[in-house]
């Protein structure tokens, strides 16, 4: 018997092809290697827990039925990450410790072969490289020093940017002028606005290597981590360009109603915190959809603000009470499978689409966008919004922390050594670990408290559907799957790998819905959304844009980027998963064998495909 095998076919053969389903058999001697308590229990323990009841006809599989030349060909293209990220049953990729050989940790990049990065063209066009290496080479570069995070006599406090004050904006505005001149009089200053957006081109565009690999800090566990050392120094830079080292960015504050808008401080022409490269649709007060996919929603202001506050906590709560699921799966060089964390996800990127220009519309200067500024990863430093949105990125990582359980940061050496570079205020190069960066206040800046009303905002009043949705009128996972192209919404039932938890059992494990092997074009906009327990589709499409119920599971999305200059293959793949225990029990499916599940396109079905889907038990 075969061990393990993906057959996850690529989509530009979908088509055309008769696909065979995934399929993942016993995958237990593939984590011999492994240190992982987890890995060393066998499935007959994880599964036979205390006073649950067990599926008999539940398999560690995603449901093959045939085999083949495409399966060999396919098998041939996989390394073993490659199969453990697209694992079904027991092992899923967000939840998961790699195998022990690829668990080290990641060191900074080696600046000396920093290369072009990527100018994510139009889907049309071919992708054009792009010089965001960040100058100058450090002389001492292979005895570049750690940091260590200065005392502070007084703590930075960072506020929501719609209560700001004018001599505060004044103030903001002078700290990104003297930056924006540094860009003429000393082009090649770290400490310039370009430069220091060139930051975030150069680590999320493939311009980084480090062992010949590329480096992403995207879609993974490096994402928060990296992002809080980039805007403390951003943050610190601008203090010492004005004299005044208490100075603290605002936080936009998009997960309260009061803050649900693009900051009118950023949104006064002339001044050095505009950006005429953002959609004209963030002006005039309109409402931030969390969940944009690059379209206008349809809807009143009413319901995109209930709309927001339900993404807020499926995110923040229902989708991430384990912290693999909240910060992203762990992260391999050279790894090009996506597996993001639930905030990364949703809100963060679609905050990016929904202020970025529109791919396709003309650029103040008569050029195409892509997405400029904000809506593409190389040119999102550009806009100064870019670094407001992050300062909440970051506040929710201090706010699902406080949630308590077992929110806490991940204790994996892996993760705590791995390391980033960059220049300090005095233009001096430095090293950085994650395991300095797991207190904010320790770091010398903190956020000042806002009212999280997205915390009491469990959907369960406004169903879909009412009672039990009718399982057997639905075809099972493995006649619908592979999904060659979800052009529709489609509904499928699926079997449950036990029923009847306990309440201590749903404290140590997670039931999740995977979805394997998601392919897609990874310079266009993606977003397709889950539900449970509906088995109406005209249900579904006739309430597109209301979210707020309680079948509602979470949605995945996608902001355009291109790893490689010369890569002519845009195909991204991608794992997701929703954490469905707590969506069971508010619909009442605890002790149901089998549910469904329907997808809904919101945005580029037709180029996105899914080889399986199954349901798994992971720890916590």
């Amino acid at each position: 018997m075969k061990p393990c095998r993906a057959n996850a076919p690529h989509p530009s053969t979908m088509a055309s092809t008769t696909l065979p389903l995934c399929t993942f058999n016993s995958p237990s001697s593939y984590f011999s290697n492994t240190s992982s308590s987890f890995f060393a229990k066998k499935p007959s323990q994880l599964l036979s827990l205390h006073g649950r009841r067990r599926n008999q006809s539940f398999k560690v599989s995603c449901n093959a039925n045939s085999t083949g030349e495409h399966d060999k060909n396919l098998e041939a293209n996989l390394d073993r990450r490659d199969l453990l990220l697209g694992l079904g049953g027991l092992y899923g990729a967000a939840n998961l410790a790699p195998l022990a050989a690829s668990a080290t940790p990641i060191p900074i990049p080696d600046l000396k072969t920093c290369g072009p990065a990527t100018k994510t063209a139009c889907p049309d066009n071919p992708t054009i490289p792009y010089s965001c290496c960040p100058p100058p080479i450090p002389t001492n570069y292979d005895t570049i020093p750690y940091y260590k995070v200065p005392t502070m006599t007084k703590i930075r406090m960072r506020s929501p940017a719609q209560n700001a004050d004018e001599e505060y904006i004044a103030k903001y505005n002078l700290a990104i002028s003297k930056m924006k001149e540094l860009d003429k009089t000393e082009p090649l200053n770290p400490l310039g606005f370009k430069q220091q957006a060139n930051i975030h081109c150069a680590y999320c565009n493939g311009a980084y290597l480090i062992g010949g690999k590329q480096l992403q800090v995207h879609n993974s566990w490096l994402f928060f981590p990296f992002h809080r050392w980039y805007l403390y120094f951003y943050e610190r830079i601008l203090g010492t360009l004005i004299g005044d080292p208490t100075f603290a960015l605002p936080y936009w504050n998009w997960d309260n109603p009061k803050g649900m808008r693009l900051p009118p401080m950023y949104d006064v022409e002339g001044s050095s915190l505009y950006d005429e490269r953002r959609n004209p649709h963030v002006r005039n007060r309109t409402i931030v959809d969390l969940g944009s996919f690059g379209e206008e929603v349809q809807t009143t202001e009413l319901q995109l603000l209930t709309n927001n506050l339900a993404l807020m906590y499926r995110q923040m709560v229902t989708n991430a009470p384990c912290p693999l699921l909240f910060f992203g799966s762990p992260y391999v060089l050279g790894n090009n499978i996506d597996t993001p964390g639930t905030i990364e996800n949703i809100p963060h990127i679609p905050v990016h689409i929904w202020t970025g220009t529109e791919a396709g519309k003309p650029l103040p200067n008569g050029e195409k966008s892509c997405g400029e500024d904000m809506g593409n990863f190389y040119s999102a430093g550009l806009d100064p919004v870019f670094y407001c949105h992050h300062a909440n990125v970051d506040r929710m990582w201090n706010e699902w922390k406080a949630m308590g359980g077992k929110r806490k940061d991940l204790t994996r050496k892996d993760w705590l050594d791995s390391e980033f570079f960059f220049y300090d205020e005095n233009k001096k190069p430095y090293r950085v670990k994650i395991s300095d960066c797991l207190d904010t206040k320790k770091m010398g800046y903190d956020y000042a408290p806002m009212p999280t009303p997205w915390r009491n905002f469990r959907p369960e009043l406004k169903k879909a559907t009412t009672g039990k949705a009718n399982t057997a009128s639905l075809p099972t996972a493995g006649k619908i799957f592979p999904i060659a192209k979800l052009d529709k919404a489609i509904s499928f039932s699926i079997t449950r790998p036990a029923t009847g938890w306990t309440r201590d059992e749903k404290n140590q494990k997670e039931e999740l819905l995977t979805f394997n092997y998601i392919k897609y074009d990874d310079r266009k906009y993606i977003r397709f959304d889950v539900f449970l327990n509906v088995d109406d589709k005209k249900n579904i499409n006739a309430n597109l844009n209301e979210i707020n119920k309680i079948e509602f599971a979470g949605s995945y999305t996608n902001l355009p980027h291109v790893h490689k200059a010369d890569d002519t293959d845009h195909t991204a793949s991608a794992t997701f998963q929703v954490a469905i225990t707590e969506l069971l029990e508010d619909i009442g499916l605890e002790d149901e064998e089998t549910i469904a599940v329907t997808l809904v396109p919101k945005k580029g079905g037709q180029g996105t495909s899914i080889a399986c889907a199954d349901i798994q038990l992971a720890d916590c």
